[in-house]
């Protein structure tokens, strides 16, 4: 039975080239039922694929091909928490590497202007410190990188 809450994602004729991406890119990720349009609409023709249903890491998303009126934006994201420094990279670097572009604090776009927030579990605990001049630290090491570097963000928090 399909999900009551699903993520609608507008793309300008590109759903199923992202959803196969995220596919191969992220664990828990798949390609679903592809539906064409069953009549000409304004941002396409009749057979167009017009949704993609995937997943991404588990989360129920639509693909909509509804045409150039409207961009992705910071206000949506996928936080995706990282084990270790590796998977951070690997992840990091296939967002980035696809035709992404890098921002700040761990944030990047991916070639379909999608935003994701690659953030390292040891990242999360850092900030949420009880020691707060660990915490601050830590944050102000962040803050200063674009890619988060887990060996840095540690040894701010140790001072």
């Amino acid at each position: 039975m399909p999900s009551k809450n699903t993520i609608c994602l507008w793309y300008d004729g590109t759903a199923l080239d992202a959803a196969q991406f995220y596919a191969e890119t992220f664990a828990d990720s798949a390609v679903g039922a592809v539906h064409r349009a069953p009549a000409d609409y304004p941002s396409g023709r009749q057979g167009d694929v017009l949704t993609v249903e995937f997943t991404v890491m588990g989360i129920p998303c639509l693909g909509l091909n509804g045409g150039p009126a409207f961009k992705h934006s910071e206000a949506f994201s996928f936080q995706v928490l990282t084990d270790d420094q590796a998977e951070t990279d690997r992840l990091w670097n296939a967002l980035i590497d696809h035709g992404g572009q890098a921002s700040a604090c761990g944030w990047c776009r991916d070639k379909w202007g999608l935003s994701w927030q690659i953030t390292p579990r040891v990242l999360m605990a850092a900030i949420a410190d009880p020691d707060r001049a660990a915490a601050r630290r830590a944050f102000e090491a962040m803050m200063q990188m674009t890619k988060i570097d887990i060996a840095a963000i540690e040894a701010a928090r140790r001072g």
